[in-house]
């Protein structure tokens, strides 16, 4: 796959069933590589609707079966989106 600009994304591993949620991709910092990342809320969002999960069983069903499962350098991330002051405030907790 070539991203904007020509480089190259290699070994970029998907999280099977949510390419709606995809974001974007970005570069994991603990290995330079580059990987897909998804909108958690959205994945969750998806879990409810297709599976017909209640928001804690997706919650966990994410946590454990997603978030949990890290498959190899080209693992996605996934992003939670909030606003600078929320992060201010978790980060002084």
């Amino acid at each position: 796959m070539t991203k904007k600009g020509g480089a190259q994304m290699s070994k970029a591993l998907k999280a099977d069933g949510f390419d709606s949620a995809v974001i974007g991709w970005a570069m994991n910092p603990s290995n330079r590589k580059d990987v897909i990342v998804y909108d958690k809320d959205k994945i969750i969002e998806i879990l409810m609707e297709r599976d017909n999960m209640t928001h804690e069983e997706a919650m966990d069903y994410f946590g454990f079966n997603i978030l949990g499962s890290y498959v190899g350098e080209g693992s996605p991330i996934f992003l939670q989106k909030e606003d600078l002051t929320e992060i201010e405030e978790w980060i002084n907790d």
